[in-house]
């Protein structure tokens, strides 16, 4: 046997990406104001998000107990509802709710996905966490600490995205999900420094999920449940991790079984700055329009443009539509779009519905407004091509735009304008005419769930920062269920 051939079993250290996201996880401290601030906003626009997706029925049919019955008196409970469940099915309840309608806030880098779905297992084991201390007499969490988590899985998810493209390998971002919620939750549970970092290692030897139900022709609703069901994975790694069991030290550099060698294409993870409080602070949140966010400044464009054209549909010869090359990547379709999921994820769809009906909601992608002959009609008349500029400001950290531009062309030889947008609503640069705009969005589904006393309170409870922070947990939670006969009733 040569030497090459010998193989030490000596476990290595911990790689270094491993100890870094757990140490952040377990021992930073957040400082920042604007993080907080943001954080309260973040946590309003995801409730908001939950309780829209309570009014689709495809929705409620995934949320309860994983079998019927399996409820879980003092446990976790689920906004909106009266479901009480074990802290993993009540994260994927959360996580299902949170991600349905394709609404919640948005990361965009080299891979893009949506931070406020950890909310899923920060918020049932924040809740779990503050029954179990009333019981034993103990001091439950406040919501302070429930927006330190969401910040911490912010970092986490966001500055894993900033360089490492898992998209352009075939997996999904929900892998950064479980990752983050993993080494958030494991903290919050108490775990050691070394259940912490054992968590994070299987979290990543857990593979990632294919991306195959975003794309044509496989598009379909599992890419609404399926941030669920990573946030639930990562509380169930948790408390696996909190009974002893070991972790793996070279979970992403093992030679031939390690992450990157098997799914990453040998490429080392990259973490190009240190964690902080950088991601929740310059996040992007979807507030005027339930579109994938590659798309958002394109809707925004069509909208301008909607009084212009409306009024001449049959006579459109060609719509331009210039993106960055992420949006001709993912979300340029043509051809039949078989269902809601498929239609949300459609640079052309998201176009049409607002030049024709001069708005873009969460109904627009059913059946009933995809079956007018008028919006399948113009899909075929649209073009749709990168632009260079898009592209660059798109990964730019200085910027971080999301440009898109739509102009229209007529059969006469006319055009309409050139409506350009760089950056959406929800971006930072627009914090100051996009907050108010989330309190609406936040209030209008409050009172569209709830009967006008309980949403009153809600909405109350949210007017008062500092007193939101030093309430209980379970105080808060207990503000947001509901007694009905059925859960979401």
């Amino acid at each position: 046997m040569s030497a090459h051939d010998i193989k030490s079993a000596e476990r290595p250290d911990f790689d270094p990406a491993l100890r870094a996201i757990a140490a952040y996880a377990r021992d930073f401290s957040i400082t920042s104001p604007t993080a907080y601030e943001t954080a309260r906003y973040d946590l309003m626009d995801t409730l908001a998000c939950g309780f829209q997706a309570l009014q689709y029925p495809a929705c409620r049919r995934l949320l309860g107990p994983v079998v019927p019955g399996a409820v879980m008196g003092g446990g976790a409970r689920v906004p909106g509802t009266s479901w009480e469940l074990d802290p993993v099915q009540a994260a994927f309840n959360i996580g299902a709710m949170v991600r349905w309608l394709d609404f919640n806030d948005t990361w965009l880098a080299a891979e893009w996905g949506h931070p406020s779905d950890n909310l899923g297992g920060i918020l049932a084991v924040a809740d779990y966490l503050a029954r179990r201390a009333l019981m034993s007499g103990a001091e439950p969490p406040r919501v302070r600490a429930v927006l330190t988590a969401m910040i911490k899985a912010h970092e986490i998810q966001g500055v894993l995205a900033l360089e490492n493209s898992f998209n352009r390998v075939g997996l999904d971002h929900v892998l950064l999900v479980r990752v983050a919620s993993t080494a958030v939750v494991t903290a919050m549970l108490g775990g050691t420094p070394e259940q912490v970092v054992n968590a994070v290692s299987n979290a990543w030897i857990d593979g990632g999920a294919l991306r195959t139900y975003r794309h044509a022709p496989n598009t379909g609703s599992r890419k609404s449940w399926a941030a669920g069901d990573a946030t639930s994975r990562a509380v169930r790694l948790a408390l696996i991790a909190l009974t002893g069991e070991m972790g793996y030290p070279s979970a992403l550099s093992a030679k031939t079984w390690g992450f990157s060698d098997v799914l990453f294409k040998g490429k080392p993870l990259s973490l190009p700055q240190p964690f902080g409080s950088y991601v929740m602070e310059n996040v992007l949140f979807k507030i005027s329009y339930p579109a994938e966010f590659h798309a958002q400044t394109a809707v925004e464009a069509a909208m301008t443009l909607h009084p212009q054209v409306s009024g001449r549909l049959a006579d459109i010869e060609r719509v331009v539509i210039e993106t960055q090359e992420p949006g001709v990547r993912i979300i340029d379709k043509v051809g039949p779009l078989a269902n809601p999921a498929d239609r949300d994820h459609c640079i052309q769809y998201m176009t049409a519905i607002p030049l024709i009906f001069g708005r873009l909601t969460a109904a627009d992608y059913e059946d009933a407004v995809a079956a007018d002959p008028r919006v399948d009609a113009l899909r075929a008349k649209m073009v749709v091509r990168e632009n260079p500029t898009f592209t660059t400001e798109y990964y730019a950290a200085d910027k971080r735009y999301i440009g898109n531009a739509v102009q229209v062309f007529f059969r006469d030889g006319s055009a309409s304008e050139r409506v350009s947008v760089d950056f959406p609503i929800g971006h930072r640069k627009r914090r100051a005419e996009g907050i108010p705009v989330l309190v609406k969005k936040f209030e209008a589904s409050v009172d569209a769930h709830f009967e006008a006393r309980q949403a009153g309170r809600i909405k109350e409870l949210f007017r008062s920062p500092a007193a939101l922070d030093d309430m209980p947990v379970n105080e808060l939670v207990a503000a947001l269920v509901t007694n009905g006969s059925k859960p979401g009733a």
